[in-house]
């Protein structure tokens, strides 16, 4: 796990300093530097607040998932109530060769 080279790329990718991430904090620059050089790591409830501040889940910033996106969006409704958690359940439940029908469909709609 490399926490703080993740925290290092949200900051550049989001083009703020460490001063700057360190007054939404409410903590010291230094400590900024030091979560990112791997000195110390943050408690909970930093993490929640970085997770917040950079729109991703704490997983992301643990580098435990690729998915980027706070947990939530997955609880997101589609316009007939179904959400994108339940959608993604199912996909899962499949067998493995109706897995990739389903990939093979969002690329060709996400092409159009």
């Amino acid at each position: 796990m490399n926490f703080g080279k993740v925290l290092r790329g949200l900051r550049k990718e989001r083009n703020i300093g460490q001063k700057e991430l360190a007054h939404y904090l409410n903590v010291s620059i230094s400590t900024i530097s030091n979560y990112e050089h791997g000195v110390h790591a943050p408690d909970l409830e930093t993490l929640c607040k970085l997770a917040d501040f950079f729109k991703v889940s704490i997983d992301y910033l643990l580098e435990r998932t690729k998915y980027r996106h706070p947990l939530d969006n997955l609880n997101a409704k589609f316009n007939d109530g179904t959400d994108l958690c339940g959608l993604v359940n199912t996909i899962v439940m499949l067998e493995s060769q109706k897995q990739y029908t389903v990939r093979d469909f969002v690329d060709f709609v996400s092409k159009r």
